[in-house]
């Protein structure tokens, strides 16, 4: 698994996924395969390799460049190997003296209109044209090139009017038209894998040449969105990436797990020594089948900028400069006033933060820290922020606090619900194959108010888009569920024998009542009782029904009572426990899903076993030879109010900003402010730093080894590509800031030498993770929880002979306004959300490339909203709300409807958590980030706390020279 030789294996075609064996003869020797396997492929399966340029693995077959050619007995003519299928019986020759004629023909046309420059080309040691013509043996070309397309000028030094100069638009990769062979796989990978068509073959015949679209569009102004996947595709320089050219051809490759969202794509990270190269879609990474994304593919430069801190800083009061200091020096002055705050504030006067970025090993240990080390249970994490109401939700119906399927499921599911999120631009690379499906055949319904790219976009359109008032998802999801109780659309047998028929009873009572329909409750939610009742007949009688949600759900007053209901109506359509269909929360962050599993609430141990059970405890204080508290700790809005009053005074922060993140931010910089010791642990002096007492340099995830956990539950590998450049990986530094607070209270150190070893006592102590190892990890590639005993090979599918609780459980859902209301002061509505190029609070896709593609935050507004307010596209506007106002340009769209607008929380300096309130979700505290009344107008520039907070940064960001 660790390392790979540069290019991994191409089959030419995909797999067949027939069941039925076929056996035929290949060269004299028999081979049997899955009836439907290309005759290339099940050559390649023998160790036979046919000379291919059109042809690759993660494509269909095509069968346009004539070089794969086979003879087979009793058939005329010479076949393309790809495009022909296997038969029992057929006797196959792949290589003889008229074949080889054949392909050396073939290949000489390439040749004669294409540049010789191999020994300075890009894709020098890594051209499939350069192999493909020593494997058909060709010496010389016969065809003079007299009109090509890869001269600029001809012998006369007269322009070329078929030559095109090289397209290097993007930041990333560069496509040279006059490298072209025309195979058309990057046109076939964006349209079959990544399902963008941003690219055409344009011209006919000799004056055939790949197109990004209008003539008038290079890479960077096309749809193009930069996934990687013509680039991988490419079997020549024509699509290179720019870090090939700079750099050189790797020399070897280590896979590792992708750092942005939660799908958790598989990479190999190919490197050059100890420099990394480029990052390359694991083909056979499970959670991403061999895709990517832009973040994934190209934004990891940010573990090489400029502005990461490599040394560990420190000073008295947040109006000081930094100093930097050694390591010693910076964890004997933190464990100093940690403990001093204890002693003179309380044992429950500081806590932690753990981070859904950091791997399931750091994670652990920083819960670890407060509840072992510290003695109280003040811990946690972004998860909560954003998705707790899923674990309550599920855990509450289902009872597991985690999504039902694996990402391959959607490749079975006829009906799609995608409810609160934006697959293409949270979750690109699970877009992708959602697309994929619809594309064949699946119906979609969106249920969102703004109208996202998958509600129509190339070669699809969705069946339903359900434009819902924000804030007014209970009632959506009720009303749907109305339809089919009243109807009798549900799945009575499934009801009865998986789900408690009692609480159905009371809950289909609940459901069937009149002001729970359609047309009762349109006027709130602003759906059409028709197109409802439409989109719920599909659901229920469509086949098999998923659903899949994500921050537009949780992130709400009723972000739980939502959850609660997607669950009853998947329950109501016994759409639960097979594949295609199930409950799939799309989480955030790249370990959302392990942080919550690692126990990083203040309530819930390791395995969401509540604190305050001591049979649980028992086993925890065994192993860490210490006493846990039995009272729940502080959520992170709690520690901020008890700062406030003066309780709570010490906080350590590890990969989380919640100054930039968290809603109120003005309440969040109060709190902040009131601490004595704020230490934060990260890459960057993030916007939270500007009140940190500590600074702790962190290790990008190419620096270090560990585990995350994806949104299908899967536990992925994540290995050390480099040394870390700031001497230590986060577990190690958390360890070592243990031992120095241990050591000063006399306690036993901790001694773990390698994240494994934090992975067994994981498993140790938390039963869905009881059969997980990295050895095992390392044999299976990855796993998903539950992994024990009674599942060795993880658990893809949940719920499939009964849910996890017994019987699944229906609850009343009963919509409840939130507090947040619109008036006259403030009538429009607010919502937030992500774009694709940006990430979270954009601390590292900011320090990118990605840039070029989203610079600033800007706010959506409908036509007729900006009319009113005399508000100009692109014009600065001031963004107000109760809670506060800041400023950022406008752009007048109907994606939004009239009375919502919409904005991204990805620039500091816009700042856009100012403007949220401290309402939040009933049962999990988490934040409503998605309603907030706001009121909009025409603005000259950066309003005063705009001013006064990057004052404040810059004051804060001072770093004192090192002789100082």
């Amino acid at each position: 698994m660790k390392d790979f030789i540069i290019p991994d294996r191409d089959f030419g075609t995909p797999a067949a996924k027939s069941k039925a064996m076929v056996t035929l003869t290949i060269d004299g020797f028999d081979v049997t395969v899955p009836e439907g396997t290309s005759i290339m492929r099940a050559a390649a399966e023998a160790g036979i390799q046919v000379p291919k340029l059109c042809a690759t693995d993660s494509l269909e077959a095509f069968g346009s460049c004539r070089l794969c050619l086979v003879e087979i007995e009793g058939r005329n003519g010479t076949p393309a190997s790809c495009t022909t299928p296997v038969a029992a019986g057929l006797k196959v020759h792949t290589q003889n003296a008229k074949l080889k004629q054949l392909r050396r023909g073939v290949m000489e046309l390439y040749i004669s209109d294409h540049p010789l420059d191999c020994l300075t080309c890009s894709a020098n040691g890594d051209c499939e044209l350069q192999d493909m013509a020593g494997a058909v043996g060709l010496r010389d070309v016969r065809y003079e090139a007299v009109d090509t397309h890869f001269r600029a000028k001809n012998t006369s030094g007269e322009a070329n009017p078929q030559w095109t100069p090289k397209d290097d638009s993007n930041p990333y990769f560069t496509y040279d038209p006059a490298k072209c062979i025309v195979c058309s796989r990057c046109v076939r990978a964006c349209e079959e894998v990544q399902g963008t068509f941003a690219l055409t073959i344009e011209g006919r015949g000799f004056d055939s040449r790949v197109s990004f679209g209008a003539k008038t569009d290079n890479a960077l102004a096309s749809d193009c969105v930069s996934c990687g996947a013509c680039v991988q595709a490419c079997p020549t320089a024509t699509l290179q990436e720019k870090s090939i050219i700079e750099i050189g051809t790797p020399s070897h490759s280590v896979i590792t797990t992708c750092a942005y969202c939660g799908v958790g794509c598989s990479f190999k990270a190919e490197m050059r020594g100890d420099e990394l190269v480029r990052m390359t879609p694991y083909k056979h990474g499970k959670a991403n089948r061999g895709h990517s994304c832009v973040k994934g593919r190209f934004a990891y430069g940010y573990a090489s900028h400029t502005d990461r801190i490599l040394k560990p800083m420190i000073r008295d009061q947040i109006s000081d400069p930094w100093k930097e200091v050694s390591w010693d020096e910076a964890l004997t002055f933190t464990a100093t006033r940690l403990r001093g705050l204890q002693e003179k504030y309380g044992q429950k006067s500081i806590g932690v933060i753990t981070s859904s970025r950091c791997t399931n090993e750091e994670t652990f240990l920083v819960q670890k820290l407060t509840r072992a080390v510290f003695g109280n249970n003040n811990t946690d994490t972004c998860a909560r922020v954003c998705h707790s109401p899923t674990g309550y939700g599920l855990g509450q119906t289902f009872g597991t606090s985690a999504g039902t399927q694996d990402f391959d499921s959607v490749e079975h599911t006829d009906v799609v619900i995608v409810i609160g999120a934006n697959p293409t631009d949270g979750h690109p690379v699970f877009a992708s194959r959602l697309k994929k499906r619809l594309r064949k055949g699946a119906k979609l319904i969106v249920i969102d108010p703004r109208r996202i790219d998958l509600v129509k976009s190339a070669h699809i359109k969705a069946a339903h888009h359900l434009a819902l008032t924000p804030g007014t998802n209970v009632a959506v999801v009720t009303a749907l569920s109305h339809v089919i109780v009243t109807e009798g659309l549900m799945d009575e047998a499934f009801i009865r024998e998986r789900c408690d028929w009692d609480e159905f009873r009371e809950y289909a009572e609940f459901v069937a009542q009149d002001r729970h329909s359609p047309e009762a409750t349109q006027l709130l939610t602003g759906v059409p009782a028709a197109e409802l009742r439409a989109a719920a007949r599909l659901f229920a009688k469509g086949g098999n029904g998923a659903i899949y949600y994500g921050l537009g759900v949780t992130e709400h007053s009723q972000g739980s009572t939502t959850v609660i209901g997607i669950a009853n109506l998947a329950m109501l359509t016994g759409n639960v426990g097979r594949p295609g269909v199930g409950v799939n929360p799309l989480r955030g962050q790249n370990n959302v899903q392990g942080s919550c599993d690692m126990g990083s609430f203040p309530h819930e141990l390791p395995g969401y076993r509540h604190v305050k059970n001591a049979d649980v405890r028992e086993l925890f204080e065994g192993v860490w030879g210490t006493k846990i508290d039995s009272e729940p700790g502080l959520r992170i809005p709690n520690m901020l109010d008890a700062a406030v009053e003066g309780t709570f005074k010490g906080l350590y922060c590890q990969g989380e900003d919640i100054l930039q993140s968290d809603p109120d931010t003005k309440h969040v910089a109060a709190g902040l402010a009131a601490m004595e010791c704020v230490i934060v642990h990260d890459l960057f002096l993030n916007e939270t730093a500007n009140y940190a007492h500590v600074f702790l340099p962190g290790s990008t995830f190419l620096e270090k080894d560990g585990t995350f956990t994806n949104a299908e539950r899967r536990i992925n590998r994540v290995r050390r590509v480099m040394a870390p450049r700031n001497g230590y990986a986060d577990w190690e530094i958390t360890q070592m800031l243990a031992n120095a607070i241990l050591k000063q209270s006399g306690g036993a150190e901790w001694t773990y030498t390698h994240p494994s070893q934090i992975m067994d006592e994981i498993a140790m102590l938390t039963p869905s993770f009881a059969g997980v190892s990295y050895e095992v990890l390392e044999e299976k590639g990855s796993v998903q929880w539950p992994c024990n005993e009674k599942n060795p090979d993880g658990t893809p599918l949940m719920h499939i002979d009964g849910f996890v609780r017994g019987k699944g459980r229906f609850i009343v859902t009963e919509y409840v306004a939130t507090d947040e209301k619109t008036g006259p002061r403030f009538p429009l509505l607010l919502t937030t959300g992500r774009i694709l190029s940006q990430y979270n609070v954009g601390a590292q896709t900011r320090r990118t490339a990605n840039v070029v593609w989203h610079d600033e935050d800007v706010l959506e507004i409908h036509p007729h909203d900006a009319e009113v307010r005399g508000v100009k596209d692109g014009q600065f506007i001031r963004l107000a709300s109760r809670s506060g106002d800041t400023t950022l340009r406008a752009k007048i769209t109907d994606r939004v409807s009239p009375g919502v607008v919409y904005t991204t929380f990805h620039h500091p300096s816009t700042q856009a958590n100012v403007i949220t309130t401290d309402f939040s979700d009933w049962a999990t505290n988490c934040p409503e980030y998605k309603v907030t009344a706001v009121q909009v107008s025409p603005s000259n520039g950066p309003s005063e706390w705009q001013e006064d907070y990057a004052e404040q940064a810059a004051l804060s960001r001072r770093i004192l020279p090192a002789a100082e």
